[in-house]
């Protein structure tokens, strides 16, 4: 698969995850202890893989310019 297809599907995933983790942490009081554990607990755990495969597509990226040798 296309390293930029591949990032325009995993963008658009980490944004929405990361709306779901800020929603159900901040209205945590409004949901059942199961439902907060489904989507906060189980979503963060989700956003973590993500975003590891997120930084390993941009790691090119990161090392050009915040791994330089000066």
């Amino acid at each position: 698969m296309n390293k930029n297809l591949l990032l325009k599907i995993i963008n658009p995933i980490l944004l929405i995850l990361f709306i779901s983790q800020a929603c159900s942490g901040l209205f945590h009081h409004s949901l059942s202890h199961k439902m907060f554990e489904i989507v906060h607990e189980g979503g963060g755990i989700i956003l973590v893989g993500i975003s590891l495969v997120h930084l390993i597509l941009n790691w090119g990226w990161v090392r050009g310019n915040f791994l330089k040798i000066k």
